[in-house]
């Protein structure tokens, strides 16, 4: 035989097909950069002007007043066509301008777009004109380490997911120091605005900034961005001025895509439970839009647990002539109760499947949990200004933190002392695992906030279910549901009568799925059933059929968990996203050209059609509140929680049972399919965001 003559490996990496499906960029990131967002109508004029509308009201707090006298009078304005120009007007709009912009916080998908829309809008009316992005988010700012954004470096990153083209970062700007070098690095490279894309917090460092900034006549936009959802602004009238920040719908799309499969797998494979966390620290927003988008069988919305009333534990309590204070909110062991009941009732009709999903934060929303996050906070927030030194440092290790504690609770022995963290206090948090305890005693993020994330929140929830399947199990609650066909099937080939053997096991012998009595929970209480009917003798041996149909309605409860966060918020952006984030870019332009300062770029009627949308400059001033960070009061924007009487939950309550689908009809799955940014079928906006505007 002739040798086989295999190619050489030069010819094989230098062949035209190695190179094409090698590359490091195929067809669909060819074809992403070429996509062009559609642009609002009145971007399309050549000048454009605006218009203060104080009929939107927002008002503001005496300490945000007092903080930020220069730009707390901004009113809401809109950005508008200017029918007649002036040539010394043109020529100001046309000048060459020098533009800083960061990317502040977690990456969420557009942010890429925004710069390219307001480097297109830059350039369109100076080519002279430069935008210069600060690398690593504020830390660029603060170290003066920037790159000029050019044509190319917009090209590769037009429509792609995010923050790679000058990096992100957390660090806030906090202090006259570093106020201070923000300044200086902005005056050195003679920049006239500078545009933060970020989130709450860093909308918020954006407005200090606009304080710090405006004797200099450098001004300072905010744009809306972050995937939770939390950042929408309504006036006092309840007006809907930013409906939803960019990336929260690309991010929606992302997770709900791997929850969609897992609802194919856990029909295929009948025996998982898949526990999905999304992402959502505060707010619960991903993961009602992902509810929408899969019609899981079971989602929980925090805020609906935080606002639950036990009605059954007041009325107990009022009879008792006492008041039930723990009546109010959700528990921890309320909550797997629920759980457990929909697990039950699914496998009752055969199912012990299913696919779950809880926000990343909802242990905020849990009563007794709530409680400890205040007191510890206050107590590591107390340390820290006593002692001047970090309570972590002082306590590295968890049995060093948990001594602590137990040493404050024997201050309550001293005379008139009283210890925020008490016996009951230390019982309750002992009960906790170790994890646990180790979750919610470590270090606070850059903003003092709790890190949910590091929390292993459905481990916690699944143990305490587990841990009640098998009480239920024991009491003969927790059993599997078995089709009538099929039992039917077993049976014909044995010697019994299927419908006797039937009333005798079963507690509902004529219905679709067939339960086995609850006083039936083992093999051998089954075989003394069968004795005491006469169906077997008691030398005799449970026959087989039986034991099949016993087996089959035995239920192991397994689980897989999974966490959703990362993956989604370096999705490539949806049509929506593509769209809204572009725009977003313009409009931070056209509010700077226009001499406004302070302000948040944002679009109006999000929740119409694209020809309704219409960019608007918030001022971000009166957009602040105090609240409790580190164990301090400090102004923020205010995060926006899910509106229980808004249509979008009304309706996911009222078709939750549906989607549960504990009953013989078949599961309401839903596939929304994977991100895409054009085509006929692709979404135009969240379905949160249009149920609301119903």
């Amino acid at each position: 035989m002739e040798p086989l003559n295999f190619a050489s490996l030069e010819f094989l990496l230098n062949h035209p097909e190695t190179s094409h499906v090698t590359s490091d960029v195929n067809a669909e990131t060819i074809e992403r950069r070429s996509f062009s967002p559609k642009k609002i109508k009145i971007f399309a004029s050549k000048y454009t002007d605006i218009k203060e509308c104080p009929e939107y009201k927002l008002s503001n707090t005496r300490e945000a007043a007092k903080m930020l006298p220069d730009v707390i009078n901004n009113t809401v304005q809109r950005i508008i066509f200017r029918h007649e120009i002036s040539q010394k007007a043109k020529q100001a709009f046309k000048m060459p301008r020098n533009i800083g912009v960061l990317f502040s916080g977690g990456p969420a998908p557009g942010g890429h777009n925004v710069i390219a829309g307001l480097y297109d809008e830059l350039k369109k009316y100076n080519s002279e004109s430069k935008l210069i992005g600060f690398l690593s988010g504020p830390d660029g700012l603060l170290e003066s380490k920037y790159v000029e954004i050019t044509k190319s470096l917009v090209d590769a990153y037009r429509n792609m997911g995010g923050f790679s083209m000058i990096k992100t970062g957390r660090t806030k700007i906090d202090s006259k120091n570093k106020m201070d070098s923000a300044l200086k690095t902005c005056k050195e490279l003679g920049l006239e605005a500078l545009v933060v894309i970020g989130g709450d917090d860093s909308n918020t460092n954006a407005v200090f900034l606009a304080q710090q900034f405006k004797s200099a006549g450098i001004k300072v936009i905010g744009v809306p961005k972050t995937i939770d959802g939390d950042l929408q602004i309504k006036t006092d009238d309840q007006e809907t001025l930013c409906a939803i920040s960019f990336g929260f719908h690309t991010a929606a799309r992302a997770f709900s895509q791997n929850i969609s499969n897992l609802t194919t797998d856990a029909g295929s494979d009948i025996k998982y439970w898949h526990v999905c966390k999304v992402m959502g620290r505060v707010a619960s927003h991903l993961t009602l839009e992902c509810a929408f988008q899969t019609h899981a069988n079971l989602s929980f919305v925090g805020e609906e647990l935080a606002d639950y009333t036990d009605h059954q534990r007041i009325e107990k309590a009022q009879k008792e002539g006492m008041i039930d204070y723990t009546a109010y909110g959700m528990t921890l062991r309320h909550w797997s109760r629920l759980i457990c009941d929909t697990i039950v009732r699914r496998a009752a009709c055969g199912k012990n499947f299913g696919v779950m999903i809880i926000p990343e934060g909802i242990l905020e929303f849990i009563n007794e949990i709530q409680v400890f996050i205040i007191k510890l906070n206050t107590i590591i927030a107390d340390y820290n200004h006593i002692h001047d030194i970090d309570f972590h440092t002082s306590f590295p290790t968890l049995n060093a933190k948990l001594e602590y504690l137990r040493r404050l609770t024997r201050v309550l022995g001293e005379k008139n002392k009283f210890s925020i963290w008490n016996l009951r206090d230390d019982d309750l948090f002992s009960q906790l695992p170790s994890f646990f305890q180790t979750g919610l005693l470590m270090e606070r993020d850059t903003h003092g906030n709790f890190q949910f994330s590091q929390v292993k929140t459905e481990e916690i929830i699944m143990d305490m279910v587990k841990e009640y399947l098998n009480i239920l199990k024991e009491q003969g609650k927790y059993k599997i549901g078995i089709e009538r066909s099929y039992y039917m099937s077993i049976m014909k080939t044995s010697k019994f009568i299927p419908e006797k053997i039937a009333k005798i096991i079963f507690k509902n012998p004529e219905d679709k799925y067939l339960l086995i009595k609850e006083s039936i929970i083992s093999l051998k209480t089954l075989k003394q059933v069968l004795i005491n009917n006469e169906v077997i003798s008691s030398d005799e041996d449970v026959p087989e059929p039986i034991v099949r149909i016993f087996k089959k309605s035995d239920p192991e409860f397994k689980t897989q968990t999974h966490f959703y966060g990362y993956d989604g918020r370096g999705s490539d952006p949806t049509y929506f996203d593509c769209n809204y984030s572009y725009n977003l870019g313009i409009t931070a332009f056209h509010l700077i050209a226009n001499g406004a300062t302070g302000q948040m770029a944002a679009i109006k009627n999000l929740e119409k059609k694209f020809d309704k949308w219409e960019p608007i400059g918030i001022p971000i001033a009166k957009l602040m509140r105090l609240e409790e960070r580190k164990g301090k009061l400090e102004l923020v924007i205010e995060k926006s929680l899910i509106d229980l009487d808004s249509n979008a939950f009304r309706i996911f309550k009222a078709l939750r049972e549906e989607w549960m689908a504990a009953s013989e009809n078949p599961d309401r799955y839903r596939r929304p399919g994977p991100v895409r940014f054009a085509g006929i079928t692709e979404e135009d906006r969240p379905i949160t965001l249009l149920l609301n505007s119903i």
